[in-house]
């Protein structure tokens, strides 16, 4: 059964949105746009979060989510688009999942809200308003869609797991580090207050 035109309007409405924010937010971490920390100073925040080396990981992520909003807006190659930007978003959804879920603690509800949908459009389709629509769907097939969500899924999982051991053993040299100063330099003992002293 087709989509109604109602369906389509409602698919372009988010496509545009959800497309733009990902190429706003994209556009921020590599061109420096719209208030953005550029890709130098991205580079380095990468580093730190874990995804090494920091300069290919900010191209990567900044990268893919400029290219999947553009496309998730145009509504071209939909279920690669979609599939490329939840993979994105479940890397920042990673970054911030310690701090719980909900974006006003530093959350990852922001991050989780995009790449589900993002998700949802690549599984749904465009609709008839779209780029894909216009090229008679030759590049919104099933199998296409399959493909693009097992290959994300794969690269996803294997970066997370290594930025995950990377994690790991920063923390590991970090308190080898902390064992070998305390050991050159004995903490001191504050002195004993008096017996007649109070609190």
């Amino acid at each position: 059964m087709g989509h109604s035109r109602r369906q389509d309007a409602g698919l372009l409405v988010l496509r545009a949105g959800t497309g733009g924010v990902l190429f706003a937010h994209g556009a921020q971490i590599v061109f420096g746009w719209f208030g953005g920390p550029g890709l130098a100073a991205s580079s380095v925040g990468m580093e730190r979060m874990g995804f090494r080396p920091g300069r290919p990981s900010a191209l990567v992520a900044g990268g893919g989510q400029v290219v999947s909003g553009a496309l998730l807006a145009a509504g071209l190659a939909t279920p690669v688009a979609g599939a490329v930007a939840a993979g994105a978003m479940a890397g920042a959804a990673a970054v911030h999942a310690p701090a719980g879920f909900f974006a006003l603690a530093g959350g990852y509800e922001f991050p989780a809200f995009l790449g589900w949908a993002a998700a949802a459009l690549g599984v749904a389709g465009p609709g008839r308003y779209s780029a894909d629509h216009l090229t008679g769907h030759r590049l919104n097939r099933p199998r296409l869609a399959a493909l693009a969500f097992l290959g994300t899924t794969v690269a996803t999982c294997a970066v997370l797991r290594r930025r995950a051991a990377d994690l790991h053993r920063r923390d590991l040299r970090q308190n080898q580090d902390q064992d070998r100063d305390e050991e050159r330099h004995p903490h001191q003992h504050p002195p004993h207050q008096d017996e007649g002293q109070t609190s």
